[in-house]
């Protein structure tokens, strides 16, 4: 009888599995149903020493300034990109700063079978990542029977593949633990069709639909998923894409350390799609009403600009 007392008191004072995640999601004023949220403004207070975060594309922009914030909070880091010495000068960095944990993998995401070399090495080096940030992308301003088809080829490799097939790998591991989740980073651009950038957008859009059902899929769960979705930010990507020149530049663009703090909070409280900025909320939330002749026409006439030749492409 007493047994059994206890065993009622026991199971009366135990939380759903998952019931924790959409609870902070709702308390912290995002609807994980409404693609279009705000994040709060302080910063989660959360010290994860044994979590381990797995960065694509963390040598600049977003995903430096994500490892930033990962380090402050007391995460193991596993930064992954092509350039080795701005790895290395991160690395040192956060270990002076934050006396973080940090590994370092030089890697092309871009190529054929990636995801598995890089899930390999991590295996190789003993490491399990709990949190993984798919950060890594980039685009390319023109027509797309002009740009070299094996650009766009690598855009979607990167952009898509190696997101979808590193997820894959590492789901299975953080269910198990279930701890961690995932970050996916795609872009204002998933809401909108993009004349002149048309491979780009349609790997944003990829990513905000497959991070949204994610999100669905696993929300009994532990885990987290949260797209991320900035507007034009200062990163290397308008250099690299071609789009310095363009209208959606030149009319400013947010600052990478202000974008990745609202993409970390929005982690943390598990919110499924978060978009940016006043007039890239508004521009989301009218894509819902606009046609999509008049849409493709809007995006066409802010990036027209010049190719990398410098041909008129409008």
């Amino acid at each position: 009888m007493v047994l059994q007392k206890i065993n009622n008191r026991r199971n009366s004072q135990r939380t759903p599995r998952g019931a924790d995640s959409r609870n902070t999601a709702t308390a912290a004023g995002g609807n994980s149903d409404d693609p279009i949220q705000t994040a709060e403004t302080s910063m989660p207070k959360v010290k994860m020493n044994s979590e381990t975060v797995l960065i694509t594309g963390a040598s600049s922009g977003i995903g430096l300034e994500l490892a930033k914030l990962f380090a402050a909070s007391g995460s193991r880091l596993i930064l992954v990109a092509r350039n080795e010495s701005k790895l290395t000068e991160l690395k040192q960095q956060l270990v002076n700063q934050h006396s973080a944990h940090t590994d370092v993998i030089v890697m092309d995401l871009s190529k054929v079978d990636a995801a598995e070399k890089l899930r390999d090495e991590i295996y190789r080096r003993k490491l399990r990542v709990d949190v993984l940030v798919n950060n890594a992308g980039f685009g390319e301003l023109g027509k797309f029977a002009e740009i070299p088809i094996e650009r766009q080829v690598d855009m979607i490799r990167l952009n898509v593949v190696t997101v979808a097939h590193l997820t894959r790998l590492l789901l299975p591991e953080m269910l198990k633990y279930r701890q961690g989740g995932i970050l996916n980073v795609a872009s204002i651009a998933a809401f909108l069709p993009g004349p002149n950038m048309a491979i780009y957008y349609a790997t944003k859009a990829f990513v905000l639909s497959f991070s949204d059902a994610l999100h669905e899929e696993l929300i009994d769960t532990d885990l987290k998923v949260t797209c991320l979705c900035p507007g034009p930010t200062k990163t290397g990507f308008a250099a690299d894409s071609g789009m310095e020149s363009t209208t959606l530049f030149e009319a400013g663009a947010m600052d990478a350390a202000e974008v990745a703090k609202i993409g970390y909070e929005s982690f943390r409280k598990n919110q499924s799609v978060v978009v940016i900025g006043f007039k890239n909320k508004l521009l989301a939330f009218l894509t819902r009403l606009t046609p999509r002749f008049i849409a493709r026409k809007m995006v066409k006439r802010v990036q027209p600009g010049e190719d990398r030749e410098g041909n008129n492409i409008a």
